[in-house]
């Protein structure tokens, strides 16, 4: 197992992180603490959840937790906030109101007195980004919580947190999670390379895709019933058409060709490509069995070749677009 530092900090993480999103859901609490048991021994520390995660709200944050008493200090634990918890007008998004009462909630249900790393779930449109960032920054400094990131952010608007918490004085975001995946590549026109000058480090969520990448997935079948996208009640069909495109099923036929070739699964070559990408991506996984979860962490203490990374580059890249394309073209001028 590999350590990168988080971003610009001194806090290291593991090049994997372990999502819990199915804790409680999909996953009952012995397999979790089997999962958590598992992903320490290969040498995993980074471990990611949410106060709205599971059947109710709070949920993974409790079995999370429980399994992590006596071994906190291991951890690197990231929680966010700004989901609805409840059917109250303040039981969601980012006020000073809703942040300070779901930290301590948060808290309480995790068994510790501080969260390493504090994600803002989504840009907050009815809050002012002010009231937000200063609210984070007197977390960190009352310390209970050590470093703050961003969750499912636009360039634009990380750039104007970013630019608010330098103007003040305030602890600013070092991270962000984002949805990056072969099929899911929107974040590298502006993101990842806003991330890099920024220093921030970058979490992938959804790295397999809801599981597309995981080669269970076939032109012209319906997802088989035993899988996520099988799942209509919860509004997967409409996820199965979005993902069931001539374009997926070509980089389908790609990561099928390395698999036979390299004796790795699907999902594993799907890993491989995001830690092979700039910038010390780190994927987060979140299996639903102990058989997904030793599945998944074989993706590391192996390379994709060169050549096979290329492969998927092609087969997966999207439309570069304005105005992108126009300055590459037109002004391709680089700094030597």
């Amino acid at each position: 197992m590999r350590y990168y530092y988080l971003g610009n900090t001194g806090l290291r993480v593991s090049e994997v992180c372990l999502g819990t999103m199915t804790f409680g859901r999909e996953t009952d609490e012995k397999t979790a603490q089997d999962m958590i048991d598992y992903f320490l021994e290969t040498g995993g520390n980074f471990v990611d959840t949410s106060n709205n995660y599971g059947p109710v709200p709070g949920t993974s944050e409790k079995i999370v937790g429980h399994i992590l008493k006596g071994k906190r200090e291991k951890v690197v634990l990231s929680t966010k906030v700004g989901f609805p918890t409840g059917p109250g007008p303040n039981d969601v998004g980012l006020s000073r109101k809703f942040i300070m009462r779901a930290l301590d909630e948060s808290l309480m249900r995790l068994q510790t007195d501080y969260v390493d790393l504090y994600h803002v779930h989504c840009w907050d449109e009815g809050t002012p980004i002010e009231e937000t960032l200063s609210t984070l920054d007197i977390l960190v400094r009352t310390g209970k919580v050590r470093y703050v990131g961003a969750s499912n952010f636009t360039a634009w608007q990380l750039t104007k947190a970013i630019e608010r918490s330098k103007r003040y004085g305030w602890h600013g975001f070092v991270s962000l999670q984002a949805q990056y995946s072969l099929i899911v590549r929107d974040i590298e026109r502006e993101l990842l390379p806003f991330c890099s000058a920024e220093g921030l480090g970058v979490m992938a969520w959804g790295p397999l895709g809801g599981g597309f990448l995981s080669g269970k997935y076939r032109r012209g079948e319906k997802p088989p019933k035993d899988t996520r996208l099988s799942q209509v009640e919860n509004n997967e069909e409409e996820a199965w058409v979005r993902r069931a495109t001539e374009r997926n099923f070509r980089i389908l036929d790609v990561l099928g060709k390395i698999s036979e070739s390299r004796k790795k699964s699907y999902s594993q070559v799907a890993l491989a490509w995001l830690r092979a990408q700039p910038g010390n991506i780190i994927p987060i996984i979140g299996a639903r069995t102990m058989k997904h979860l030793k599945d998944n962490m074989s993706c590391i203490n192996w390379n994709l070749t060169q050549e096979e990374v290329k492969d998927l580059n092609e087969v997966s890249r999207i439309e570069e677009g304005y105005p992108y394309r126009f300055i590459r073209e037109n002004y391709p001028r680089k700094r030597e």
